[in-house]
């Protein structure tokens, strides 16, 4: 524990990164900030003066932000990006725009009775209800207000995606500027989340990339992120091994495992992931419903997979999933551990769940939608009904393969 004011950190020189805590957003921020010294990452138990509580804060909101001192103190609003109470400097990069700007703060997920919401809360529920502790409380926490502007650090460094990876493209991202961007997965605040001491929680967002709008796409859409980490004695308490068995090795890596991971803690880490998932699908479409598994890619989990649902006769992917990259988990600060993640599209489950034929809808302000939804029950069956004389998708702009959504200051890449 350490007490240190704003003129003392200037003065040991700390002036290439500030990592900071505001009721805003990272930037140049518009509000009150306190600096934090630059060697410290993102969510780390410190201390300081007086600020511990607003520390917390922007911890539960995911504030915590890098900004460059390169920038002038003095800034011209037109050579900015303003977001959220926050100015972000223009550069090469940015490329974000007006039409995805007026969608950030919307947060659909949180309105009460949206058909987002409504999702977002059932899966909620399950989890509460489904995953308790011993001493009754719910294992998971769910944390449904952080911020949609992230750096890029924390978008693809802290998920070890490559530097050349074709994710970071700006053809495919909306950037703020080369250092921030709005998030494009909500797997973007697993680091922070996990190393401020979480085992297990749920993440939900809004999150952006750019695409061509069609009925099933669409370039601002709504993400669930969830985690679970497990110790050496809570993953083998109940089994035969528990007093032989072991996380870690020095191994070797396959198609099937990490170096770092035994056999044993693998393969049940993996049958409790495919367990929970299995079970939050059935509570929400019923009994009798086909799934599988497919392996798949991402470089933030190995053994990876992809569920998919057998939905009017078609096989549909309706989320990702893996064992958690043993680099992620270490460099976070839970070395002794060993987890699983995920990652779905509330949109999607939405459109099968309600038969919403369109995900332009879920933007809808027309009532004839969304008092669809009105319900006292969250649980309650509820399918969509489109109107005869005035059709809803007649409403819902933008039209298909409109650029007002990605169109921008610079091409894309």
């Amino acid at each position: 524990m350490f007490h240190m004011d704003v003129r003392k950190l200037i003065l040991l020189g700390l002036r290439k990164h500030l990592w900071f805590c505001h009721s805003g957003i990272g930037g140049v921020n518009l509000g009150n900030t306190i600096l934090i010294q630059n060697f410290v990452r993102y969510g780390t138990a410190l201390r300081c003066k007086n600020t511990q509580s607003k520390f917390s804060r922007c911890l539960k909101h995911g504030s915590l932000r890098t900004i460059t001192s390169d920038y002038p103190s003095s800034t011209n609003i037109h050579n900015h990006v303003e977001l959220l109470g926050s100015l972000y400097p223009r550069d090469d990069y940015t490329n974000v725009t007006s039409k995805i700007l007026s969608k950030v703060g919307k947060n659909l997920h949180n309105q009460k009775y949206h058909p987002l919401w409504l999702i977002k809360e059932r899966i909620k529920d399950h989890f509460y209800t489904e995953y308790i502790g011993r001493f009754g409380n719910p294992l998971f926490s769910v944390y449904d207000n952080l911020s949609p502007v992230v750096t890029t650090e924390q978008n693809f460094d802290s998920l070890l995606i490559p530097l050349d990876h074709p994710s970071r493209k700006k053809g495919d991202n909306y950037y703020l500027n080369r250092y921030h961007m709005l998030r494009a997965h909500t797997s973007a605040h697993q680091w922070d989340l996990i190393h401020s001491g979480l085992d297990a929680f749920l993440a939900v967002g809004d999150v952006y990339r750019r695409d061509e709008i069609d009925r099933s796409h669409y370039p601002a859409f709504h993400q669930m992120e969830g985690v679970c980490l497990f110790s050496n004695h809570a993953l083998f308490a109940e089994g035969e091994c528990k007093d032989s068995c072991h996380l870690f090795e020095k191994g070797f890596r396959t198609t099937n495992k990490q170096e770092a991971h035994t056999l044993e803690a693998l393969k049940l880490v993996e049958f409790q992931l495919k367990q929970t998932l299995s079970k939050l699908i059935t509570h929400l479409f019923g009994e009798g419903l086909e799934i599988r598994w497919v392996d798949c890619y991402f470089p933030f989990t190995h053994p990876s997979f992809e569920m998919e649902i057998k939905f009017q006769g078609e096989w549909m992917e309706v989320l990702g999933c893996g064992v958690m990259e043993q680099q992620i988990v270490n460099s976070a600060g839970a070395h002794d551990k060993i987890g699983w993640a995920f990652g779905l599209g509330l949109e999607r489950l939405a459109m099968i769940l309600y038969g919403i034929p369109d995900i332009r809808l879920f933007w809808s302000e027309n009532e004839l939608f969304l008092k669809q939804f009105h319900v006292t029950d969250i649980n309650q069956q509820i399918t969509f009904q489109d109107t005869e004389n005035k059709p809803l998708l007649s409403h819902c702009v933008p039209p298909y393969g409109t650029d007002s959504y990605t169109g921008g200051n610079q091409r894309a890449a």
